[in-house]
């Protein structure tokens, strides 16, 4: 089955503001940011809004993996409620330090996040072409994460 176009187009918009701030990141390198703040509460340094919007996703799928887990078996609930919950729990506790160590965090947790999708969708939780659209989200995710990592460091 083919990913929804409205599925995809909304998938792919969501990797901008990853890009973008990727693409600040390297901008800006290690100089001071540009815009200390954007409109007000938006971290001004491209390496600081990654971050900030990857906690932001990460957190955003944990609902998505929570609505998966409302579908699941009643004697299962308990598992799949559980793990939905992680990356949000992942955001929390990983996060929230230096911003290289932030950066990693996310791209641990990304990982992570893709192995539970891959959990989820093995239980027909799941359309049948989540792990098409998550595979290819993710990879975009991890590219844009890494980017400061590895040509800032």
């Amino acid at each position: 089955m083919k990913i929804p176009h409205a599925a995809l187009g909304l998938g792919l918009a969501g990797l901008l503001p990853f890009l973008g701030a990727g693409f600040l990141a390297l901008w800006q390198g290690a100089a001071e940011p540009i815009f200390p703040v954007l409109l007000g509460w938006i971290p001004g340094r491209g390496d600081a809004l990654l971050v900030h919007y990857g906690q932001i996703i990460l957190c955003f799928m944990s609902g998505v993996l929570w609505g998966f887990a409302t579908r699941g078996e009643t004697r299962h609930s308990w598992r799949l409620y559980t793990l939905s919950v992680l990356p949000a729990l992942w955001v929390l506790f990983a996060t929230g330090h230096r911003v290289s160590s932030d950066l990693g965090a996310l791209i641990t947790g990304f990982g992570l996040l893709l192995m539970l999708d891959r959990y989820f969708w093995q239980r027909g939780l799941t359309p049948e072409w989540w792990m098409r659209l998550r595979i290819l989200l993710t990879a975009g995710v991890l590219a844009c994460l890494c980017l400061p990592l590895v040509f800032l460091s």
